[in-house]
């Protein structure tokens, strides 16, 4: 069996964004010439995610809304957690996004249905973050 690492960074200009990385993690895939095995990929930040959806920024704009209502931003003081920094939403919309996929790896391609699609989710942004990718097969 063999395997492949690679990491690479993001770095929003806004605190929160959803961002397509499937090509970046097809392009991953490519490299390791594993033909066939699993890919997981995932955010090495506790503020920021990475999950499967569909790529369609109405869904992506539902998200935010619905993200903000379950854990809002504001205001600070509502948290325990923000005496340090103001980012205790972000740490709960992670755990609700997800931290992580895994995909499988088949004729050395990604095995997605027909809309899904990789995202890193950003909800802490304005710095640079780092995203893993692992893959291992043959």
């Amino acid at each position: 069996m063999k395997s492949y690492r690679k990491e690479f960074v993001i770095h929003t200009k806004t605190r929160r964004d959803f961002i397509n990385i499937t090509r970046i993690v097809e392009e991953a895939v490519k490299e390791s010439g594993i033909k066939e095995g699993l890919v997981l990929c995932n955010s090495m930040h506790i503020t920021s995610s990475v999950f499967i959806n569909d790529d369609e920024s109405g869904l992506h704009h539902d998200f935010e809304v619905w993200l903000e209502k379950l854990a809002p931003e504001k205001p600070y003081e509502q948290y325990r957690h923000n005496g340090y920094e103001d980012n205790a939403d972000a740490h709960l919309k992670r755990t609700i996004m997800g931290r992580e996929v895994v995909v499988a790896v088949t004729n050395g391609k990604l095995d997605l249905g027909t809309w899904e699609q990789i995202f890193y989710g950003e909800f802490d942004g304005k710095r640079p973050k780092r995203i893993l990718i692992k893959i291992i097969g043959e």
